[in-house]
């Protein structure tokens, strides 16, 4: 499962990223993060999830639970 800061070193920030593997890859799920900027939903890929920082790893492993128990569904 991906995870990827919206702030990136290079020509790529985060959502770009992660709207390219959903793109290529339609059943990834992404979890995007930034202690900078909120991603609106309109920004991020579908299915996809944001999480601000300063973020518990409770919150993050709540969230790949999530995305797991709904892919299994």
């Amino acid at each position: 499962m991906p995870f990827t800061d919206v702030d990136m070193p290079g020509d790529v920030d985060g959502l770009e990223l992660a709207a390219l593997v959903k793109s290529a890859w339609p059943p990834i799920d992404i979890i995007v993060t930034s202690g900078h900027r909120d991603a609106r939903p309109e920004k991020l890929p579908p299915d996809g999830l944001y999480v601000g920082k300063p973020y518990s790893p409770a919150v993050v492993a709540e969230l790949i639970r999530k995305l797991h128990a709904d892919a299994a569904s």
